[in-house]
């Protein structure tokens, strides 16, 4: 970002940012502004900082979640510049899985030690596609909402999975009904930055998308204390600024409803058949800048970073702050960047470990929030109880 040598005022500022912190201030937009504008030779004080955060958070420790990936329908209304995942009907690709793939993909996913079962779909496609009304129709359901409820259900009927899903914009009624059959879901705030829905520009033509919608569903979710992962997506077209205001408002969402169980730093990568094909990505630095601010902003909140979207060198995202790697799949690729595979788990364990810490596995629910899921009496309080038993079990045994 800034090549030039720090001058006096700027260091001075850092050190007064920082120095606020260790007295236990929150820190504040305006230094946070200034922090994620470090300049490169004072980067290692702003990671320090942020390591020393996350060690008093969680210490010696790295989690994952060892996931299947299940693309119930790649299907979707939005036109986000930056996608390749979503289909039109009739394009290469299209797909909506059946209950038989679903079940077959989550119990190949068991056989090899998989905990969660990741929904990812495209939002709300039978709005504007006929062909989808006509494939749910068959299916036996009213909306793709129906459709990814009754998946997940069988799945947790059938499998030892927990479902994760990613369904996009949730009602309040939406939220309360898949929190029966989830014990956590999520949805990427990505931006705070309403211009990026202009013409041209990275969320045109892309109604889910709108700030204010996105930050209506996670705050019911909030509401309705279901334990909820989120997160900002950087090189889109916005500032450093907005990514500071997207972490405020997920910091503010979280200090009213304690429910933001992980926040995900996510960095855009170019693919060539996607609108922004030209578009610049975020450098390394611009990453680790983020995810240090993250997790200044949120001391004590799980930081997560997607190591096969900085790879070669994901395990510098260890010095920013980030206590958790996300869904790591040893079955299924990321359908969401196919062209970016995941690390082999065993070379992700010895990166970590190089780093000095463990590498432990977790449920989809990070596990300060299970007691109160485990709490509502239903078959998913029951499953998630038998989840941890199991994973107790496992560790013993190691």
């Amino acid at each position: 970002m800034q090549a030039r040598p720090a001058t006096r005022d700027e260091r001075h500022s850092l050190d007064s940012c920082l120095d606020g912190l260790r007295s236990g201030s929150p820190l504040s937009r305006e230094n946070a502004n200034r922090l994620i504008r470090a300049n490169d030779e004072d980067v290692p004080v702003l990671l320090s900082a942020s390591l020393e955060a996350k060690q008093r958070f969680k210490p010696d420790v790295i989690t994952y979640s060892r996931k299947v990936f299940l693309p119930l329908t790649n299907l979707c209304r939005d036109y986000c510049g930056y996608c390749t995942f979503r289909r039109d009907p009739g394009d290469a690709g299209a797909h909506t899985m059946t209950p038989e793939e679903v079940l077959e993909v989550a119990r190949q996913g068991e056989k090899v030690g998989c905990t969660e079962a990741l929904f990812s779909l495209g939002d709300k496609p039978e709005i504007i596609f006929p062909e989808m009304r006509e494939t749910l129709r068959h299916l036996g359901y009213k909306s793709t909402l129906h459709y990814l409820e009754s998946m997940c259900e069988l799945v947790l009927r059938e499998t030892m999975l927990l479902p994760h899903p990613n369904p996009g914009l949730l009602s309040a009624e939406w939220i309360k009904r898949l929190a029966a059959v989830s014990p956590s879901m999520g949805l990427m705030l990505e931006t705070t930055n309403d211009s990026l829905l202009a013409p041209g520009a990275a969320h045109d033509n892309a109604p889910d998308k709108v700030p204010a919608k996105r930050l209506k569903t996670i705050e019911e979710a909030g509401k309705q204390q279901v334990p909820f992962t989120t997160g900002l997506l950087i090189g889109i077209g916005e500032s450093p600024e907005d990514r500071v205001d997207t972490l405020l408002a997920i910091r503010e969402l979280h200090r009213r409803y304690g429910h933001i169980q992980e926040v995900i730093v996510q960095n855009f990568r170019v693919k060539p058949a996607i609108p922004m094909r030209n578009w610049p990505e975020p450098s390394h630095g611009e990453m680790l800048r983020t995810v240090a601010v993250a997790r200044l902003l949120m001391p004590d909140i799980n930081i997560q970073a997607p190591p096969n979207l900085s790879a070669p060198y994901y395990d510098d995202l260890l010095d920013a702050g980030i206590n958790d790697w996300g869904g790591i799949s040893p079955l299924t690729p990321d359908f969401i960047n196919p062209e970016k595979p995941w690390p082999h788990l065993d070379q992700l364990k010895l990166r970590t470990e190089a780093k000095g810490y463990s590498l432990l596995q977790r449920l989809p629910v990070y596990p300060e929030f299970i007691p109160a899921v485990a709490a509502r009496p239903s078959l998913l309080a029951e499953k998630v109880k038998v989840a941890v038993e199991r994973g107790h079990n496992q560790r013993r045994a190691a």
